[in-house]
């Protein structure tokens, strides 16, 4: 059984910066995101891991190979909610259309539901459960708030109430056999 997850989200891009939904564009790091994958590689330095997987984005595994884990496991479960038509656009551009939006509740046209990322962290988390010892993962806000959530038994939407900046690591643990959440939304340094 996996001891713990340390999840971790990748360091700035310019489309994190500008607050733009990134699922399947390639936005690769910044200077800033550069240097804050090397301040998670200190934090995470001693800490021994069973597996270390990575989503199949740059931005999340040049994040992985900066902080020392070159070696990570890219895997499709781990990438970003697909924002279909609303890849690229920020939270108030879509609104100036659609009053109130919220990615949680309201989705996204052309893209994938809660429901479906819902689906694929669930497959991963069965996956993960039956490791021996701690897993790291690196990914994206939007996938590792689903993930948290589905970890505590909630459905994806309660995602909306964990927020995560980039380049910050959570801990998913247990509190005996409880699945909790010993850490989140704690910056590298």
């Amino acid at each position: 059984m996996a001891t713990e997850i340390v999840l971790v989200r990748h360091g700035e891009t310019e489309w994190s910066r500008d607050g733009k939904h990134t699922g399947q564009t390639d936005v690769p790091l910044t200077d800033v995101g550069r240097r804050q994958a090397e301040a998670l590689g200190s934090a995470l330095s001693g800490r021994q891991f069973a597996r270390v997987l990575t989503s199949p984005r740059s931005r999340a595994f040049e994040t992985a190979r900066l902080a020392g884990y070159e070696a990570a496991e890219k895997r499709d479960e781990l990438a970003e909610w697909d924002y279909g038509d609303y890849e690229g656009r920020t939270t108030p551009e879509i609104r100036e259309e659609r009053p109130g939006w919220t990615l949680w509740r309201d989705g996204v046209p052309g893209g994938e539901t809660a429901e479906q990322v819902e689906a694929r962290v669930d497959r991963l988390l069965d996956e993960l459960r039956e490791t021996d010892g701690a897993v790291l993962v690196f990914a994206h806000g939007h996938l590792l708030r689903v993930l948290a959530a589905r970890w505590l038994g909630l459905q994806a939407e309660a995602g909306r109430l964990l927020a995560l900046d980039p380049a910050t690591l959570g801990i998913l643990g247990f509190e005996r056999e409880t699945p909790v959440i010993r850490v989140w939304n704690a910056p590298a340094g």
